[in-house]
């Protein structure tokens, strides 16, 4: 039994031997010094008194808890603990220490209480520990775990930003031991150019990716301690003997350990595939034989090339940018809104019959072939003028001017004769075969058709129901 005592530390063995008869003040200031504040509650739970020796908390803090139920002094989500360590103390059980938002003149203080009976009576004295100073290091602990993990994040970032980079890169570069003189990572590029998997070249010797003549050289690049600061990178020659190369080498610590990242470069001069295929086509449209014009949408040009320059006698590609293709090509007011009414409908017009005029007036039949490109959000248009094909010269006539009798007659004047002139001088008969052939010429499309002969939507659809014509069935408005 004696040994199960004097093993037993948990609490005093015999207290009323050790400690005496305690007074009430005596006992008043250990309960005080205990903790940070100390609090009497009657059987009641009415707060009786109130000693603060925290010297964190301002005594005038507590001053309106007495006479008040402690319950009453706590914030909603304390409520309970309270009810349990008042309920729990007067039965004798296991007190626990138990987080309560106390209520203060100065605010909320989280205080850390254990309650424990005292006396008969029901009277319950509750210690309390102030949690701020604890609170406030959990915090900045919190903080500092945060900022921890926002830099932990922050440098895995970097790193695969570093290693995505090293691995697009189109320049060959190598990470090398300067002391062990081995290769110990390698990018893609590396691998291309020198011909192998680049994966297989961690681990082997630096030395053996240069020819017999270079290894030397390569071999000071690892032992230069100032290649952090060179600024011309050293001709080399690989292995398999090529030596349109330059390499370069600098220096850089990771983990405390020294690190070179060496570079290889070919000393040609760069010129792309895709440059050079462009270039070549320029030159080929230079110098095709018929006229080309590229220009935007609102059909000003960009660029001509010579046949064009030719075809309009214009000085130079310099002169012709900026200016309105519609200057150099089309009949006024009739072809060009026909061309690209049928090149915005289908992004492609072939053999459009039209003209060309000069920087002189001069003016020559053409046929025009055009093709839409959108590039982004802009739209570019292609033009390819030719002369159209010569038909067997008729025998001039110094009479008046016949009128055509066939379709092909008639074609030669639509469009270059208003409707008005025509119609004076030529019967109904006439009159409809111009609206057969303005429909022909338009590819059936009535409005632009109506825009050649001069006339207004409607009264083309009226002379298409008077006459019958092809095309009438084509417009379910003609009715209307």
């Amino acid at each position: 039994m004696d040994m199960q005592l004097s093993s037993d530390v948990s609490r005093f063995r015999s207290p009323k031997e050790t400690l005496g008869d305690l007074d009430a003040v005596t006992a008043a200031r250990v309960m005080a010094a205990a903790g940070d504040i100390a609090i009497v509650v009657d059987q009641d739970g009415v707060i009786r008194d109130v000693a603060v020796s925290g010297s964190d908390i301002a005594p005038d803090a507590f001053s309106d808890l007495v006479e008040r139920r402690w319950i009453d002094t706590v914030t909603a989500d304390s409520r309970h603990k309270v009810e349990e360590m008042l309920r729990d103390a007067p039965a004798r059980q296991t007190a626990r220490w138990r987080e309560i938002n106390q209520q203060t003149t100065r605010g909320s203080i989280p205080i850390r209480f254990i309650a424990m009976e005292a006396g008969d009576d029901g009277r319950v004295i509750a210690l309390g520990h102030d949690l701020r100073s604890t609170a406030a290091m959990q915090q900045r602990l919190l903080q500092t775990q945060q900022a921890m993990e926002r830099d932990h994040v922050r440098l895995r970032q970097a790193e695969s930003r570093y290693r995505l980079l090293f691995q697009i890169s189109t320049e060959a570069v190598l990470i090398v031991d300067p002391s062990a003189k081995k290769v110990i990572e390698a990018n893609p590029a590396a691998g291309a150019l020198l011909g192998v998997d680049y994966e297989t070249l961690a681990g082997q010797p630096f030395a053996r990716l240069f020819h017999t003549e270079s290894r030397d050289a390569a071999a000071a690049l690892l032992l230069d301690s100032n290649a952090a600061a060179r600024l011309e990178p050293m001709r080399v020659r690989l292995a398999d003997g090529r030596d349109d190369f330059a390499a370069s080498a600098s220096i850089f610590r990771q983990d405390g350990v020294v690190h070179t990242l060496v570079r290889i470069a070919s000393t040609r001069p760069a010129v792309s595939a895709e440059a050079d295929t462009r270039s070549t086509l320029l030159r080929v449209l230079n110098r095709i034989p018929d006229a080309f014009v590229v220009t935007d949408d609102a059909l000003n040009i960009l660029d001509v090339n010579l046949a064009f320059l030719e075809l309009s006698q214009l000085p130079s590609a310099e002169s012709a940018a900026g200016q309105s293709l519609a200057r150099f090509v089309g009949r006024p007011g009739v072809d060009m809104n026909v061309l690209m009414a049928n090149l915005r409908e289908h992004n492609w017009v072939r053999n459009f019959s039209s003209v060309v005029r000069t920087l002189y007036g001069a003016q020559d039949d053409v046929e025009i072939s055009a093709v839409s490109v959108r590039e982004g959000l802009e739209t570019f248009h292609g033009f390819v003028i030719r002369a159209p094909k010569r038909r067997a010269a008729q025998p001039a006539t110094t009479g008046p001017r016949e009128l055509p009798r066939t379709t092909e007659q008639l074609t030669e004047l639509v469009g270059r004769v208003p409707l008005r002139e025509i119609v004076r001088e030529t019967t109904d008969v006439i009159e409809r075969m111009c609206i057969e052939a303005a429909l022909n010429l338009t590819g059936n499309n009535r409005a632009s058709a109506a825009e050649v002969l001069g006339l207004s939507r409607q009264s083309l659809y009226s002379k298409l129901n008077r006459y019958g014509a092809p095309g009438a069935e084509y417009d379910g408005e003609l009715d209307n």
